[in-house]
């Protein structure tokens, strides 16, 4: 728009000075022209923008539009030049001012077109064409500035969803770390820490009347220490459990675990059923160690049990570990899901997290027997 009004407004001049190169006006045209296009020059420092003031503005449009005035008065070609003048006028004032002075503007074309013709009989485009050109060249701005209005609605749209999405990303991550964390802190060094402090409690109680036995809780407090704080150590890098630090697979870690549980008022075997047709991913193994870690500490410290049994079967489409017990038992009816406390709900999320299921079965009285069976698919 800015080039098309340059190119008009040295044309309207340059057949100004081939029509009329003596008259005496033309001074005065040369001026108002040289006047007119240093006022749109400066358009960008004093004319409508950004945190420019809107009397600047107004100023300058009224000298640019009476400066094109005074022209099309001496020299009616300049009428041209009102098509760009239309748009920086409805861009710089308020819709219903913008078109009274788009008006005026039409009307001073017509009027300089028929006297510029006078003489040569009615011609009716100087009537009508001008108030044409000047209604699409409002329709064209006005729907225009709907468009932008509204892209500018859809975009301020977008960004503010894409916050929200991003915000929420953030909070899902950050309450999935939190879980992650209380279900690794539990399964681990909070266990560790109440079976140290059973164990340190029994030797109190024996210190007097069996020295010996209570030196043996003692040192099988420090080796759950020692464990917890390779537990501990790993846990703070994000590592598997210290039992599958060896490199001996599920089984190994499994077999190492049920011995170092095994103490003299709770016997732990381990059984495996069948071999993994391939290795079974670290992800699937950890949570299964984190299980099986979380049911032998509520089996030693609720179940009041003498035996308990890990078994681990491999079968073609899934991988399954059963922790079996003779203890007290309860009834799940009495307790929604089988959850109690903070072990079973974290280890149900493990597997779920890994597209499986963790089932339940126990009566007062009769032991629990827990599984947890994980799809051997891509996704896990």
């Amino acid at each position: 728009m800015h080039v098309a009004f340059f190119v008009l407004l040295c044309s309207s001049l340059t057949r100004y000075l081939i029509v009329h190169p003596h008259a005496p006006g033309t001074p005065w045209v040369i001026a108002l022209a040289a006047a007119l296009a240093t006022l749109y020059v400066v358009g960008p420092i004093f004319g409508p923008r950004p945190g420019g003031t809107r009397a600047t503005a107004f100023l300058w449009l009224a000298a640019v539009v009476g400066v094109w005035f005074a022209l099309v008065v001496l020299a009616p070609s300049f009428g041209w030049c009102a098509v760009p003048l239309y748009y920086t006028s409805l861009r710089s004032l308020p819709a219903r001012y913008a078109l009274v002075l788009v008006a005026l503007m039409t009307a001073a074309v017509v009027g300089a077109s028929v006297k510029l013709r006078m003489g040569y009989g009615f011609d009716p485009n100087l009537i009508f064409a001008p108030p044409a050109g000047a209604a699409v060249a409002t329709a064209v701005f006005i729907y225009s500035q709907r468009q932008a209005e509204r892209l500018r609605t859809v975009i301020t749209d977008l960004v503010r969803t894409r916050r929200e999405l991003a915000a929420t990303e953030r909070r899902e991550g950050t309450l999935a770390e939190r879980q992650r964390l209380s279900m690794e802190i539990h399964d681990t060094l909070a266990q560790g820490l109440s079976s140290q402090q059973m164990l340190l409690q029994a030797a109190e109680r024996l210190w007097e009347t069996d020295p010996e036995s209570a030196r043996r809780h003692i040192r099988t407090a420090e080796s759950i220490a020692e464990h917890n704080l390779a537990e501990a150590r790993r846990f703070v890098h994000a590592l598997a459990p210290a039992d599958l630090a060896g490199g001996g697979g599920l089984d190994e870690a499994l077999r190492t675990l049920a011995a170092r549980e095994t103490s003299g008022t709770l016997q732990v075997r381990f059984h495996e059923d069948g071999t993994p047709a391939a290795p079974l991913p670290d992800r699937v193994q950890a949570a299964l160690v984190r299980i099986a870690q979380g049911a032998l500490a509520n089996i030693r410290e609720h179940a009041d049990a003498t035996t308990a049994a890990l078994t681990l079967s491999h079968l073609d489409d899934q991988v399954v570990l059963d922790i079996a017990d003779d203890g007290r038992g309860f009834d799940p009816a009495e307790r929604p899901g089988g959850l109690r406390g903070h072990g079973l709900p974290a280890m149900r999320a493990r597997v779920q997290q890994l597209g499986g299921t963790l089932t339940i079965e126990s009566a007062p009285g009769e032991g629990t027997v827990l599984t947890a069976a994980v799809p051997l698919t891509p996704e896990t």
